[in-house]
């Protein structure tokens, strides 16, 4: 039964830790679109006005980057509560 707790504690720093992630990632990802092609990121890709391969561009860039953040911060912090203490 303690294992089940320990589990959904670990779950849910797993969560919190992802998020932060995606949140670090998404700005610095808005940072370097803004550097490289010197304009804002599209806000609505579903606007007419922004060109499709600016739009397919943004999505995939802003979809790999948030996800591969979230999952080597998961896999981090999963690691790190894993670790035996050394008290």
């Amino acid at each position: 039964m303690a294992d089940k707790r320990g589990d959904g504690g670990a779950k849910m720093v797993g969560t919190l830790v992802a998020f932060a992630a995606a949140f670090v990632a998404r700005k610095g990802i808005s940072l370097g679109w803004k550097r490289v092609t010197g304009k804002e990121p599209p806000t609505d890709p579903h606007d007419p006005a922004v060109g499709i391969a600016e739009a397919l561009s943004w999505a995939v860039i802003l979809g790999v980057g948030i996800e591969t953040a979230r999952l080597l911060a998961a896999r981090a912090a999963a690691r790190k509560l894993r670790q035996p203490s050394a008290d």
